[in-house]
């Protein structure tokens, strides 16, 4: 079989999409191909003037795309919130919403400004809220999708909802790891209570492998040194972001893409190598834990989806 690249993304003329983290990365990438086949593409990203340079290269490159850009802090409520309006407002239909936005945090435990855990409250809830205000708009599109962006590293994490702020016991990579498995127990919950609705909207899931991404380094961005050696061991041993990429893509666009599938690498232990469905780990899979994460959710941010 052929290996899927983005040079197998459909037409996307006339439909609007939103990638948050676009300014940099996996959504930046993906940002730019989706303009690149014709979507009128919204980069959300919390420096709003690193977004707006990034999307001046890509109409430099791309005359004729449609890309603008639009400020969200998923730390911050107030401000998806805001963003979520604004689209709303401004567009009566959302084809496709790609939650693509990431943090990692090597060092001391950290809270956004609702006082969330910085990992959970940024991967998780921020985009848990995003996804449930847009949910209206989402449903209006022909053929609209959510896709959300797990980790290889979902499958070492056990969620505690007794702690799911992670106070006990901090370490930043495990905090990484249960933000991602919650991303994928979301993802796949969204996926159940869509289809027992009879929603239009699919609910996707993908993850890149292991990428030359800049999450890694700028984890260490105080430390200019770490991030530098950090870097230039990730060039040497990861896929490219490019690459890194093509799950999410395939997800957002190729045809036959079902809700509930899960997308990333085919290669040794899914690091790297062509798309394909994988498996997610087996809490990711439980409807019980899909149950309870939505509740913690829904009571966490304040927003009950439609």
């Amino acid at each position: 079989m052929t290996e899927w690249t983005e040079r197998d993304i459909p037409d996307q003329s006339g439909r609007v999409a939103v990638v948050t983290g676009a300014n940099s990365g996996l959504g930046l990438v993906t940002a730019t191909e989706l303009a690149r086949s014709g979507a009128h593409v919204v980069m959300a990203v919390r420096r709003e003037g690193a977004g707006a340079r990034e999307a001046a290269e890509i109409r430099r490159a791309l005359p004729d795309v449609r890309i603008e850009t639009r400020q969200l802090d998923l730390a911050s409520l107030e401000s998806v919130r805001a963003f979520a309006k604004g689209m709303n407002d401004d567009f009566p239909a959302i084809d496709l919403l790609v939650n693509n936005a990431g943090v990692l945090h090597l060092g001391p435990a950290r809270t956004t400004g609702d006082g969330f855990e910085t990992h959970f409250g940024v991967n998780t809830l921020g985009h848990f809220a995003l996804t449930g205000l847009l949910l209206g708009n989402l449903s209006r599109a022909e053929a609209p999708r959510v896709v959300s962006i797990s980790s290889t590293s979902h499958r070492i994490a056990r969620l505690d909802f007794d702690d799911l702020m992670s106070r006990n016991n901090f370490k930043p990579r495990r905090a990484y790891a249960r933000s991602k498995l919650a991303c994928t127990v979301y993802g796949l919950e969204l996926h159940r209570r869509l289809e027992k609705a009879g929603s239009p909207v699919l609910s996707v899931v993908a993850h890149p492998g292991i990428c030359r991404t800049n999450l890694s380094p700028r984890a260490f961005e105080d430390q200019w040194a770490i991030s530098r050696a950090v870097d230039r061991a990730t060039q040497r041993a990861f896929a490219s972001v490019h690459e890194g990429a093509r799950s999410q893509l395939h997800a957002a666009t190729a045809p036959g893409v079902r809700g509930g599938q899960f997308y990333g690498p085919s290669g040794f232990k899914e690091m790297r190598g062509p798309v394909a469905t994988t498996e997610p780990a087996p809490q990711a899979a439980d409807p019980a834990s899909g149950k309870k994460l939505w509740a913690a959710a829904e009571e966490l941010t304040g927003i009950s989806y439609p």
